[in-house]
């Protein structure tokens, strides 16, 4: 008899009364996908079927034409198969990451679109909310995904705002930010399934520690960020990064957190080693390098968003902390990395 692919052998164990039928997930995998995310969601429900000693979970990984797919960190993943017709009762979850709507074709929009309409429960891993997005399935709804991607996501779909959250459960539709938040959405699954105790067995097999509330904000304290606890400069960031496009100046800032602008300018030279003009300026010039990345912007658009106001400024300091012009920036990224044309390309 062939052992169970889903019930791995274990030294652990936890007794869980269950006979149902196992909870399906379906997980689409997209070129240059974050294989952390991946894995972080697979993981509990490997685990969770491990301890129990029975189905209680199963899942199936596809690609687009059933093809294997490459991650952003260059390994090579063999998919279950191709997309397909799924039983109403599987839960689907896309798993992108780099240059998320580059590799998102029209055929998996279109697949994603057809399984909410006829009632899966959908969800997205690390930037995955842009094929949802595209799909036209987060009107209305509370949504996450990676910080590094919201702004491009926020320029690309201007009417959608996602929560800095580490995940999102929605009713029917399901977001985590990526890396281990994938494992801290699946942890509220399986307890709202099998009971805290038996979900603080998994976490403890995962050493993956409790306590991530889905509230719990993704990026760690501004604090901790700069390796400062000094209120003032904490403040004064997170001031700035409320204002990248529509600018405030170093005396609104120092009015608002207090200090003087000497002392603004102190305090900054102390912990971060440069002038808070330089901080601000490089803050939007960092929000620029991902919209270009990420979003088909054009260089006044996104001088426009970030604050720099003509596409002369931001391409001059662009090129000087960057190395090079945002026009030869964009056409390096757009030369040879979508992984769609070039699968395409081979194809002929």
């Amino acid at each position: 008899m062939q052992p169970n692919k889903f019930v791995p052998k274990g030294a652990a164990t936890f007794p869980v009364e269950f006979s149902g039928p196992p909870r399906e997930y379906c997980f689409v995998l997209l070129p240059r996908l974050t294989l952390l995310a991946l894995s972080a969601a697979i993981e509990p429900l490997r685990i969770s079927n491990q301890i129990a000693q029975k189905e209680l979970y199963r899942w199936r990984t596809v690609t687009e034409d059933g093809a294997p797919i490459t991650c952003s960190n260059n390994v090579t993943v063999m998919p279950d198969g191709a997309l397909g017709k799924l039983s109403r009762d599987v839960s689907v979850f896309v798993c992108s990451g780099v240059e998320p709507l580059a590799t998102l074709s029209p055929a998996v929009t279109q697949w994603l679109r057809r399984q909410a309409k006829f009632g899966a429960k959908v969800g997205g891993l690390c930037t995955g909310a842009f094929s949802l997005a595209k799909a036209g399935l987060l009107d209305g709804k509370r949504f996450t995904l990676h910080w590094e991607n919201q702004p491009a996501f926020i320029e690309s779909f201007p009417d959608l705002m996602p929560t800095l959250n580490l995940f999102e459960d929605d009713k029917d539709l399901m977001t985590a930010a990526g890396g281990s938040a994938a494992t801290d959405l699946m942890l509220k699954i399986i307890e709202a399934d099998h009971g805290s105790a038996f979900a603080l067995v998994v976490s403890d097999m995962c050493l993956h520690g409790r306590g991530h509330a889905n509230r719990t904000r993704q990026k760690s304290a501004q604090a901790v960020a700069l390796g400062s606890r000094n209120q003032h400069l904490i403040a004064a960031v997170q001031i700035m990064q409320g204002n990248l496009e529509d600018l405030v100046t170093l005396s609104e800032i120092a009015d608002v957190v207090q200090v003087s602008r000497r002392q603004l300018e102190r305090i900054f030279k102390t912990y971060v080693g440069m002038t808070p003009k330089k901080y601000y300026t490089d803050l939007r010039l960092a929000r620029a390098y991902a919209l270009f990345s990420e979003t088909n912007m054009t260089v006044i658009e996104v001088a426009m968003a970030t604050g720099f106001g003509d596409a002369s400024s931001l391409s001059r300091l662009f090129r000087s902390k960057y190395g090079g012009s945002p026009s030869t920036f964009k056409k390096n990224w757009a030369g040879g990395e979508d992984t769609r044309e070039k699968r395409g390309k081979t194809r002929g």
